[in-house]
């Protein structure tokens, strides 16, 4: 075997591995345990009350949000289970569809490094990175983990609808304001 052959052969053998590596790398989740990004409002109820983890009492944790369709779950574990890693959750939604898990880990059961560390070795580095948070993307999940402790689920589609009905013109008082800093 010539040295020119066994070089491109363990070239193609290396390459080969690292995809097998990379592509090890589990895909981003839609969501945390049972509760999934695009679920209707009557489904996470649901969810929430098969899974004791969330602390879920019912109704009274149902409200809604200023805008049209768009409906709150919020989730305290301080009384109904305190033995969860889990403090406080957020579930929001809209047009009858979850589009954001917000998880608040509890400090005195969780540290962040922990955390990270296990999202970095499921999912491979973040995207982005900074001290304020990390995040993974995969063009339909957005995952972040926020400081001090807070992981976040967003479904990225849904979002960038949302940030674009958002911007709005700006009303007079806003144009006169900025007029009056320009003055200065």
């Amino acid at each position: 075997m010539s040295s020119s052959l066994f070089r491109r052969t363990a070239v193609f053998f290396i390459v080969l591995l690292a995809s097998f590596y990379i592509a090890a790398k589990d895909s981003l989740p839609a969501g945390y345990r049972k509760i999934k990004l695009g679920m209707t409002v009557e489904e996470v109820k649901t969810a929430l009350k098969a899974d004791y983890q969330f602390g879920y009492r019912g109704e009274r944790d149902v409200s809604m949000l200023p805008g049209r369709d768009r409906i709150l779950i919020e989730t305290d574990t301080s009384r109904t289970a305190p033995y969860s890693f889990l403090e406080r959750c957020w579930f929001q939604f809209y047009e009858d569809k979850l589009y954001t898990i917000t998880i608040n880990l509890r400090q005195d059961k969780m540290d962040h490094y922990s955390v990270f560390s296990a999202l970095c070795d499921k999912y491979g580095n973040p995207s982005e990175f900074n001290p304020e948070k990390s995040e993974w993307s995969d063009g339909s999940v957005i995952m972040a983990l926020e400081r001090p402790l807070t992981l976040k689920y967003t479904d990225k589609t849904v979002f960038d609808t949302l940030r674009e009905n958002s911007y709005v013109n700006k009303s007079a008082q806003e144009m006169s304001r900025e007029q009056f800093l320009e003055g200065l």
